[in-house]
């Protein structure tokens, strides 16, 4: 009798995966970030990437992160967590989990609670010293929504699209 594989990849592993994979779509010329949203019964439910709005032109909207506030991308961009949460076209995420390759904001954190997303697993948290990354673990734990870091397995996948 055959046996089966001992080397598939675990399901924090798939889910980040597909949140990184995800953010490869964004046109952003900086920051690519993915979100992918989950079941409790680990079914793939929404994603995400950072980008404009539909029907507001990547082309005609600035990329810039300096310069006047309207000039920069920080006004219009969509985050990933937000789209991820908007492209959902079922009844309810209540009790989901949300795979992001970035911590979320404060703004996205709002949302995420809201939602009624339970667990948030991030990948990397390089601005977990600015007030809106405080902001969103402050609001995170009042709200009972448990986050934590991915732990890499430094496994490598090589896809051929």
């Amino acid at each position: 009798m055959t046996r089966k594989r001992e080397d598939y990849i675990s399901w924090d592993e798939y889910f980040m995966g597909v949140a990184k994979l995800s953010g490869l779509r964004s046109k952003d010329p900086n920051t690519q970030v993915g979100a992918c949203i989950v079941s409790p019964d680990n079914k793939i439910l929404s994603m995400g990437y950072n980008g404009f709005p539909s029907g507001c032109s990547d082309d005609e909207f600035p990329w810039d992160r300096e310069g006047s506030e309207l000039d920069t991308k920080y006004l219009y961009v969509a985050h990933s967590e937000l789209n991820a949460i908007l492209n959902y076209r079922g009844k309810g995420l209540d009790g989901s989990k949300i795979y992001v390759s970035l911590f979320p904001c404060n703004e996205c954190a709002k949302a995420i609670i809201q939602a009624g997303i339970k667990t948030v697993i991030y990948s990397d948290d390089k601005y977990a010293k600015t007030p809106a990354t405080i902001a969103s673990k402050r609001m995170f734990d009042a709200a009972g929504v448990e986050y934590r870091l991915y732990r890499p397995t430094g496994r490598k996948i090589e896809i051929d699209l």
